[in-house]
């Protein structure tokens, strides 16, 4: 394997594990920043090893043991021994060294979820929370989240600097809250894990489109988060999203890793069990007899989809009025883009096209690459194939995904060769 293969595979396999990582380690040291530190250190050690020692069998426990030891060289070398002394004296759920190696050993659990609900901790802002968890969980890097939120790069990079540093001044545990403080964290710990979800689902940046992994985790946390807020239906909403969406994960791309829009997707290979899951948990979220929140008005989206067999049976009426429904709940340019794609397949793309061409002048949607590809797809409909040519290139021009980009090329070359017959 060459060296910019096996820095990629590094990369690659950083992403998947970092998460589990500063989990642990959190649980170590008590401090999520000093085990961000403690990762990375590991990191450091993996690009300069690897290259020339060969990837080992177990990459992650690899990292794992790596940072562990530099946790307990500095757990000797501190003060933080003897605070760790104190408490282990006087708290069983804290472990001596000893303990250390069968701690680690184990399976992570509920590890993750507890960063969750300690990254959004009600000493951190809203926006902060969020920024810090998707850095540390999702690894995603400080570009890539500003992109998520429409907002600068500098800005997220300093709400990140300022939320480890209150956590650690504020000493917030690493733990699961209490029953009467979930309730008050749980609105940021559900859109985490949706974000999460979402970035394996169709990833911001890299070379591949989905990331199976993130998805599976977040499906795994909102699964853990449900038998714990049993209800709240907004968890139940966002398990039966969750569950929904992932159930056509693996049409999304072909062999090649190319993606495959919706409606070009084999719908006999959706995963039925866990099309039944997501129905059953979205009516768990109805019987619990309140309005219907944002996850729970997306997943019924998600199920008007999934209960066509054929992209022509969709009940694209239905799918427009719980937009109009989520743009009240939730309101934002990106619910108001997608109602505009909806009511063009409902009403007639002409509709669609005028919703569209209002949100032009949002200056959030400036630089969001949906926008110019949602505009050519109409144009393209309309036979105005010049102007989609145009649309198309500019939203491969702004995306930062690979095989996206490629497929907006392709459009954009579909539409050169219409114009040209």
């Amino acid at each position: 394997m060459s060296l910019p293969q096996t820095q990629r595979t590094i990369e690659a396999i950083w992403q998947i594990e970092s998460p589990k990582l500063i989990a642990k380690l959190t649980r170590m040291v008590r401090d999520v920043s000093l085990a961000e530190d403690l990762a990375q250190d590991a990191l450091v050690i993996a690009l300069e090893k690897w290259p020339h020692a060969g990837i080992p069998n177990n990459p992650g426990a690899w990292l794992m043991t790596t940072a562990k030891r530099r946790a307990i060289d500095l757990m000797r070398r501190t003060k933080i021994r003897d605070q760790k002394y104190v408490e282990f004296a006087r708290n069983k759920d804290l472990y001596t060294e000893d303990d250390i190696d069968h701690i680690l050993d184990e399976e992570i659990g509920d590890d993750l979820l507890r960063l969750i609900f300690m990254t959004c901790h009600p000493v951190l802002s809203q926006d902060a929370r969020v920024a810090l968890t998707l850095r540390l969980l999702c690894g995603l890097t400080t570009e890539e989240i500003a992109r998520s939120f429409l907002v600068a790069e500098s800005t997220i990079a300093q709400r990140i600097v300022r939320a480890k540093k209150t956590l650690k001044v504020k000493k917030v545990p690493f733990e699961m809250p209490m029953r009467e403080e979930l309730h008050e964290r749980l609105s940021t710990v559900l859109e985490v894990i949706y974000l999460m979800f979402n970035e394996g689902y169709s990833a911001t940046s890299g070379d591949h489109w989905i990331r199976p992994l993130l998805c599976q985790e977040a499906l795994r946390l909102g699964r853990i988060l449900a038998e714990i807020a049993i209800n709240e239906p907004e968890v139940h909403g966002l398990v039966a999203l969750m569950e929904i969406q992932f159930s056509r994960f693996n049409t999304r791309v072909n062999s090649k890793g190319e993606p495959i829009l919706l409606l070009d997707q084999n719908r006999a290979q959706w995963d039925q069990l866990l099309i039944r899951r997501g129905l059953a948990a979205l009516e768990r979220s109805k019987k619990l007899g309140r309005s219907l929140g944002p996850y729970s008005l997306q997943a019924a989206i998600s199920a008007c989809h999934v209960q066509a067999t054929t992209p022509e049976e969709t009940d694209w009426p239905r799918i427009a009025a719980l937009y109009e429904a989520l743009s009240i709940v939730m309101p934002s340019p990106i619910v108001e883009l997608n109602r505009a794609v909806a009511i063009s397949m409902a009403f007639g793309p002409e509709i669609g096209l005028q919703i569209v061409d209002e949100l032009n002048t949002d200056p959030s949607l400036k630089k969001y690459h949906l926008l110019p590809s949602v505009r050519g797809d109409i144009l393209m409909k309309l036979g105005r194939l010049d102007e989609a040519q145009a649309e198309f290139e500019r939203a491969a021009s702004l995306t930062q995904n690979e095989r996206e980009r490629t497929l907006l090329q392709n459009r954009a070359k579909e539409c050169e060769k219409g114009t040209s017959i």
